[in-house]
């Protein structure tokens, strides 16, 4: 599941790239000196969403804690295909890093219980350690879904109907980031409804996020995919639900898959370029020397 950036070097060298510029760390020609390339592309992560045994498209702001309280759930599309099905679509596509999201009435989960960490609107921090020792850091993915309140995202939590405490910024990624392998974030603003994605909130993660973060939301068209590209600075991974002609969108999946490809053969480009350079030797003029 390692994203393009970060999963493949060590974080200081990744943070360094994310301060705005490109590092390269690369062999030397003669053998003597190792080292590893940082090179950024976005991916396209793949998902299924599943809701009481079928694979369902939904817009999760409408999920509630029963169906008495005058929202009705908002269902984009429902299958009567296996889960298996599109599973295998992925495989023969070649894409890896998905997520499978089991949506329930009551509490729902991702790689992990969100409940469990966060109680009463608050982050549990021995709850995940806890899961970290359970499962291993590399083996976690943290939900961090989050709404815009008072000028900030702040993470929801019980089927995204209450805000916690936590904040998704600077000082939450870097800190997170020690518990966990990659961030899934939903822009839950404007997840589901295909209507743009939550620009600002895709320039926040990539910009800040120290460990790979796949952004989900609002996508529904190839320009969405472009716009993520260039706000998250080709650091942010992104999935598509609804829009996909496969959960009955609009938005061909081939399509995606093709511009998913082009992304990964741009990243394979500029490492061979990068790799076959000859050397450099940097000569510097010493003062009173000659």
């Amino acid at each position: 599941m390692a994203s393009r950036c970060a999963a493949r070097v060590p974080s200081p060298l990744c943070a360094a790239a994310r301060s705005g510029s490109l590092v390269s760390v690369r062999p030397a020609r003669s053998g003597v000196a190792r080292g590893l390339a940082v090179v950024c592309a976005v991916s396209f992560r793949p998902c299924i969403d599943i809701h009481k045994g079928k694979v369902k498209q939904i817009v999760g702001s409408t999920l509630r804690d029963s169906s008495n309280d005058g929202t009705a759930l908002v269902t984009n599309f429902e299958s009567d295909k296996p889960p298996a099905e599109f599973a295998n679509i992925y495989k023969e596509d070649e894409l890896i890093g998905g997520h499978i999201l089991l949506v329930k009435q009551l509490p729902w989960k991702h790689y992990m219980h969100i409940l469990y960490v966060f109680s009463e609107g608050k982050m549990n921090i021995e709850r995940l350690k806890q899961l970290v020792d359970l499962v291993g850091k590399h083996r976690l993915v943290l939900d961090l879904s989050c709404r815009k309140k008072d000028g900030r995202y702040a993470v929801v939590t019980d089927r995204w109907q209450k805000f916690s405490n936590v904040f998704v910024d600077e000082s939450t990624l870097k800190h997170l980031a020690a518990y966990a392998d990659e961030f899934l974030v939903h822009g839950v603003d404007v997840e589901g409804k295909r209507l743009g994605i939550d620009e600002e909130l895709v320039e926040l993660l990539g910009r800040y996020s120290p460990i790979p973060v796949t952004y989900a939301g609002g996508v529904s068209t190839m320009d969405d995919l472009e716009r993520i590209k260039r706000a998250g600075k080709s650091r942010v991974d992104v999935t598509v639900g609804s829009a996909l002609d496969i959960f009955g969108g609009d938005l061909p999946y081939k399509d995606v898959v093709l511009w998913h490809k082009e992304q990964d053969m741009t990243r394979q480009v500029h490492d061979s370029r990068r790799n076959n350079r000859p050397a450099m030797v940097m000569i510097l003029a010493v003062p009173g020397r000659e």
